[in-house]
């Protein structure tokens, strides 16, 4: 719908200059002033319409559903327009070329060598002319039949001077049966301007687009009162008015239950109740009802959104179960990995020193590693649940970079080895890094699940 709507603005500048005024037939009989060609865009039609019968009028941009459009009348009023404008701009021009380039192949003939090269010249301004035709609005068709007839006797006479014992004629067929015109109507007066912007107005699916065209009718009364009927400019005035002040305040009502019912289905998420969002989703048909149903699309992404919310629900209620189920292996895990954890918590300081390049004596290394193997002792111990096998994966690796740590520290303090000790330093980050996730990780899938 973008690239319609870009290519519809677009062709406004042309417009200007190419002011054919079209139709756009609604299906209740309802014809639309369009400024120049609507677009078809999937099931929508979009097209400028003029709010004012001045030269160059301001346009508005109407944006409607198939289902309200009657496409097959539209497309022949399109047609008969284009028709009635090529008739009064270039068909006679183009006409006149066309009989030129006929005579000049004729004269062409009588200076062919051959009757080979005449009979080509002949049957190529046949094709010409055959299918000038279909692509001229049908402009002057009984004499491009004539002529064609004329070229035909031509072919068939040259066809047998050729030597040819026997030719055929691929004659050019025209329907009988003239094609359904939908009769122009007059440019629309300044009145019947506004009262197409309220007609559109009305069939529009879209709130926006609606509360936009009111607007843009009460805008054209105000801009044309002196040339409206008094009486029709005043009642439709207010009556535009109290149509416009509706609106908004449909706008705000549906705004409120958006942002309600949102609120309320988070929190429901979050608690994993499935039920209540079931009857929350429920409860949205009957106040949408209750305001009239006047913000389908409105309805429908706040339905989308909660059904998001009940899906979340459900896997959370899912998780949730799970956990219930494997709590006693996770209660055991959690007790078994406490010392673990909270031994590697005593060699942050330490490594923040090593990190920092702060300075760690002899006996600072010595506890480090003999804390390091003490972990990893107790570590291997252990048989983490399936779900937490990654995370006490991760704790195994922030030991080890730990004791990583320790270890070229010492060497690189034995060496005087400066780049040794960034080494050291770099270690120490990622035993601190990894270390922290892991505490998060196995803390978070010791608890029951939780919305993200």
């Amino acid at each position: 719908m973008a690239a319609a709507t870009a290519q519809l603005v677009a062709g406004r500048a042309a417009a200007a200059d190419d002011a054919t005024l079209l139709r756009v037939f609604l299906t209740d009989g309802t014809a639309l002033v369009s400024y120049g060609e609507p677009a078809r865009a999937g099931d929508r039609i979009i097209f400028s319409m003029p709010t004012a019968t001045t030269p160059n009028p301001p346009l508005t941009l109407v944006n409607l559903p198939i289902s309200r459009v009657d496409w097959e009348r539209t497309s022949r009023y399109a047609t008969n327009a284009r028709a009635t404008r090529y008739v009064q701009t270039q068909a006679e021009s183009d006409y006149a070329q066309l009989s030129n380039e006929v005579a000049t192949a004729l004269n062409q003939v009588a200076h062919a060598a051959t009757p080979a090269e005449r009979l080509a010249i002949v049957e190529s301004a046949r094709k010409t002319l055959a299918a000038w035709p279909e692509n001229h609005f049908n402009y002057r068709r009984a004499e491009v039949q004539q002529m064609l007839g004329m070229l035909d006797e031509a072919i068939a006479d040259l066809q047998a001077a050729t030597g040819r014992g026997r030719y055929s004629l691929s004659l050019s067929a025209f329907a009988d049966l003239p094609p359904v015109v939908e009769p122009l109507l007059p440019p629309p007066t300044p009145k019947e301007a506004i009262e197409q912007v309220l007609a559109a107005a009305r069939v529009t699916d879209s709130a926006a687009d609606r509360t936009s065209l009111l607007s843009t009718a009460m805008a054209a009364i105000d801009r044309d009162e002196a040339t409206l009927p008094a009486d029709w400019a005043s009642s439709t005035r207010s009556e535009t008015a109290a149509m416009v002040t509706a609106e908004l305040k449909f706008d705000r009502l549906y705004a409120a239950m958006t942002e309600q019912t949102m609120a309320l289905a988070a929190r429901r998420a979050r608690a994993a109740d499935v039920r209540s969002l079931e009857r929350l989703i429920a409860s949205i048909a009957e106040r949408d009802a209750a305001l009239g149903n006047r913000r389908p699309d409105a309805v429908n992404a706040l339905v989308t959104a909660v059904q998001e919310k009940l899906d979340a629900a459900r896997r959370l209620r899912l998780a949730r179960d799970r956990f219930e189920m494997r709590r006693p292996v996770l209660a055991e895990y959690g007790l078994a990995i406490g010392t673990p954890l909270a031994l590697l918590a005593q060699l942050d300081p330490a490594l923040e020193d090593v990190k920092a390049l702060a300075g760690s004596s002899p006996l600072t290394l010595v506890r480090m590693q003999t804390t390091v193997t003490r972990i990893l002792t107790l570590a291997s111990a252990i048989v983490p649940p399936e779900e937490l096998a990654a995370a006490h994966a991760l704790f195994v690796s922030a030991v080890q970079l730990a004791g990583n740590a320790a270890r070229i520290r010492r060497e690189a303090t034995l060496a005087g080895d400066m780049s040794r000790a960034w080494d050291a330093s770099s270690a120490a980050a990622g035993a601190l890094m990894l270390g922290a996730q892991a505490r998060t990780d196995i803390q978070t899938l010791l608890h029951p699940p939780q919305l993200r």
